[in-house]
């Protein structure tokens, strides 16, 4: 382990109990202190708007690997606690007058992180399966948190989540950054205030990114000896116990059902959110999945997650959503007399050319402007007010792509789900997938 001498490494269930530790909002003259839980694909993409923000300041970094290849969207990136703590370190000495800087601390072990007094906040970047145990850890120390999409890896984790930030009265922002995009808003606000009349149908293509082969990586899918720059017991933490295997890692991982859901997850956690928030839906969701038609390859393969799908999802007051990893990228709204809208991460098209020129009027609905979702999500610490992605919200936009993969390893055509219970109705073989054990020694 990588800590302070003769540190003891606290359990799981030690860290847990029913006390919240004091919540500290720092004053506008002091820094918020940041330890990173995970430093990756998504750390290395993310970092610089916190290391960019003088209210903030970067004090560890925490991660059971130290230092591997392969990270990055294309591979071309390493990662690990020693690869971010070169980042970080490197940053600070670019504007140090001496040049030099040694403030950011590594750890092996996030809990050990945890218990740092001078700990304001956390950003968790975690693989999916320690997201819920680490954001509940976190929010029992008092820290405010940032936490990557998708929220949990299953229904009863993100209820979880959402209840300990709400108890701990910690800042929770979810990584769900299209909201803080203009073009999502823009497009959810229209939607809110009627501009395109009563919706016909909304279309959400997920792309299907399928796993990454680095340099022969995804080949590796046999058993190997674990490398001695991972902590695999560590890594694989409350997922259930397998052998190490190159193929999972990095970002691999995403396509097996031990550590999250596939794309399913992985983009519905987005999409899903900004439709959710355009039909004013962040404390409920649909009753009905259906017409689900999906390929899944055999459960024993390494990659078992859906590899093409599509459903609709149906809410009580019959929007319909058609999901489809076939369709376009993105979002498109349609509406009565050919008005839609579609957006995605690049653009938004609006028509006809006439809607485009109906803003939203300042006594409409206005909804939660961010310019940028790290900001807002320190400013929310010093203020106190909820960020931009609430975990509730979070968890409530997750629930769908969840409620769609159970149906999906069912083999069945529709599930009906009741988002006041958040249960199926009458479906006791749907609702064992709403939980999952975890291994004993880090259940929380």
């Amino acid at each position: 382990m990588v800590a302070a001498a003769g540190a003891t490494l606290p359990s799981l269930t030690s860290c847990a109990g029913p006390t919240v530790a004091r919540v500290r909002r720092p004053k506008p003259s002091e820094r918020v202190n940041i330890g990173f839980i995970g430093y990756g694909t998504i750390a290395h993409h993310t970092i610089m708007n916190f290391l960019g923000d003088d209210r903030a300041q970067v004090v560890a970094v925490a991660d059971p690997v130290s230092d591997l290849p392969h990270y990055g969207y294309k591979g071309e990136l390493r990662g690990g606690r020693l690869v971010g703590q070169k980042r970080i370190e490197e940053y600070y000495a670019q504007k140090a007058t001496s040049g030099n800087f040694r403030g950011c601390r590594v750890y092996e072990d996030f809990r050990v992180m945890l218990d740092r007094e001078d700990l304001d906040a956390v950003y968790i970047a975690t693989p999916d399966h320690w997201h819920c145990a680490a954001a509940i850890l976190a929010a029992g120390k008092g820290k405010h948190i940032y936490g990557q999409k998708p929220l949990a890896v299953t229904v009863e984790e993100g209820q979880r989540i959402a209840r300990a930030i709400k108890s701990a009265g910690v800042t929770w922002q979810t990584g769900s950054q299209q909201r803080s995009s203009a073009f999502f808003r823009t497009a959810a606000e229209y939607v809110r205030n009627g501009r395109l009349g009563k919706l016909r149908r909304v279309t959400i293509g997920l792309p299907d990114k399928g796993h990454n082969d680095f340099s022969g990586l995804a080949a590796h899918k046999a058993s190997a000896p674990v490398p001695k720059e991972v902590n695999y017991d560590l890594w694989l933490g409350p997922a259930p116990e397998r052998p190490f295997c190159p193929a999972l890692m990095p970002l691999n991982w995403r396509h097996n059902w031990d550590f999250s859901g596939g794309s399913v997850t992985d983009w519905g956690a987005h999409h899903f959110d900004i439709v959710q928030w355009a039909l004013g839906m962040d404390d409920s969701g649909p009753v009905l999945i259906e017409n689900v038609v999906a390929k899944l390859p055999p459960q024993t393969d390494l990659y078992n997650t859906p590899t093409s799908y599509s459903f609709e999802v149906v809410y009580a007051n019959g929007v319909r959503l058609h999901v489809s990893s076939a369709a376009d990228e993105g979002i498109r709204f349609e509406g009565e007399d050919d008005r839609s809208i579609f957006v995605n991460r690049s653009k938004i098209e609006i028509k006809p050319d006439s809607l485009r020129q109906a803003k939203i009027r300042p006594d409409e609905i206005r909804l939660y402007e961010s310019k940028l979702h790290e900001w807002n999500f320190l400013d929310c610490i010093y203020s106190g007010k909820p960020a931009i992605c609430p975990a509730d919200a979070s968890h409530r936009a997750l629930t769908i792509s969840h409620v769609a993969n159970i149906a999906i390893r069912l083999g069945r055509s529709s599930v009906r789900w009741n988002p006041a219970t958040e249960r199926f109705v009458d479906d006791p073989a749907a609702d064992k997938f709403l939980s999952r054990p975890t291994r004993k020694a880090y259940a929380v």
